[in-house]
């Protein structure tokens, strides 16, 4: 009779060692899958290999947190029931920490299970697990459920590394495109602005933050002739950035061979829109001046109107068509044509300089700006556009949140 029972205890204590044998090899093969970067889908198949296969675990619903709310990523065994209320159920045992049995729970939906098991990091709930048929009993039971909630921990880990790492690599991979975005625009943005007998030019570029969507240039095109573009395209980042590029290429290689304006713009809308198919557009404002005639030629597509200040008085320019890169047809186009008086000044800005989170109740808006010009119009362009900012920021006392492109010309 001692041998048998000696005999017995031998069985149990060999079976408890194959047992932990069998653990430390499941979790020995996870963690080399895990090393070598195996896919999300292929460690959940391994988990439920090991429950089906190692310890007889019948049916297994396996949830994980995904933005605030917990979605089911394995499930097997069993009537397949509703994902969502399975996971209200569960909320019910929220505050649960350990491995606990739920056959006697309140809720029919957690009754048809045997046990719940949560995985927490410090007071989060990462993810948590239900298993049925699960029919293991007596001294291996603590046993099995604590294997089973550190295999399901260590892979949460590795889901979450996976994320971080995701994360970390989006996250370089937009660093870079803002630097590439930052270089495109540097090259864009004159280093200096052109200076002779018969303009004086002035020009301010306030990115709101490392890159920005405006751009400005100016053009000499002969001995009589210049032109000057001030635009902003939609949207941020090196789309943007390239095709601000492209729309500058196509701007200078037009305006050399092209005199008339409304063609320019023609050309550089049906560009526009074959490059962005309608996703992106363009605003922008568009002179030419012809020194020997005194004439200016200028389109307003879609843009902040610029302003005219010549003899105390200021007027907006607002001639010309819709923002570019929308229709394949322009709705209409039309170009506004003025005689220059000595002296006058013509101010360009994008919408950053209207586009302000005004700290004071002082109102800023086109007629305050309109008045401005008339204030200060007799400004050389640079002093024009430091008062400008001057008068932002101590008078009207307003935060900007876009981008601020000045660009103020005086023609002599």
């Amino acid at each position: 009779m001692q041998y048998i029972e000696d005999n017995s205890g031998e069985d149990e204590l060999i079976s408890l060692l194959l047992k932990r044998q069998s653990e430390l090899n499941s979790l020995l093969e996870i963690t080399r899958a895990i090393n070598k970067n195996t896919a999300t889908p292929i460690l959940i198949q391994m988990l439920e290999v090991i429950l089906q296969s190692y310890l007889q675990v019948g049916k297994l619903r396996f949830f994980i947190e995904k933005e605030n709310k917990f979605v089911c990523i394995s499930k097997y065994g069993g009537e397949i029931e509703s994902a969502i209320l399975l996971s209200r159920a569960c909320n019910k045992l929220s505050k649960i920490k350990s491995p606990v049995a739920i056959t006697d729970h309140h809720d029919p939906l957690l009754q048809k299970y045997n046990y719940f098991i949560p995985i927490h990091h410090k007071s989060k709930v990462l993810a948590y697990a239900l298993i049925g048929d699960f029919n293991t009993s007596g001294e291996m039971l603590n046993n099995d459920l604590n294997f089973i909630q550190t295999l399901m921990n260590v892979i949460i880990v590795a889901l979450e590394n996976k994320k971080l790492f995701r994360e970390r690599l989006q996250s370089e991979r937009f660093q870079r495109e803002m630097e590439l975005a930052v270089e495109v625009q540097n090259m864009l943005i004159p280093l200096r602005m052109h200076k002779d007998d018969s303009v004086e030019i002035g020009a301010k570029y306030l990115p709101h933050q490392n890159i920005g969507g405006d751009y400005f240039d100016f053009i000499r095109l002969n001995e009589n002739e210049f032109l000057w573009c001030i635009a902003d395209v939609s949207g941020k980042g090196i789309s943007a950035a390239l095709l601000m590029a492209n729309f500058q290429a196509s701007l200078h290689a037009w305006a050399a061979v092209e005199e008339d304006l409304t063609n320019i713009i023609d050309r550089l809308n049906k560009i526009v829109l074959s490059n962005t198919k309608g996703e992106r557009f363009i605003t922008l404002f568009l002179a030419r001046y012809n020194e020997k005639k005194r004439k200016l030629n200028y389109i307003n597509a879609g843009h902040n109107p610029s302003i005219l200040y010549s003899d105390g008085e200021a007027i907006h320019l607002k001639l010309g068509t819709t923002m570019i890169g929308v229709f394949e047809e322009l709705p209409f186009l039309n170009e506004g044509e003025i005689d220059m008086e000595p002296g006058s000044l013509i101010f360009n800005y994008t919408d950053g300089l209207m586009d302000f989170e005004t700290i004071n109740t002082k109102i800023w808006n086109e007629d305050k700006l309109l008045d401005f010009v008339k204030t200060h119009g007799h400004l050389s362009p640079d002093n024009f556009n430091d008062t400008l900012l001057e008068h932002l920021n101590h008078v009207v006392k307003s935060k900007s949140i876009d981008d601020i492109t000045l660009l103020t010309l005086r023609i002599f």
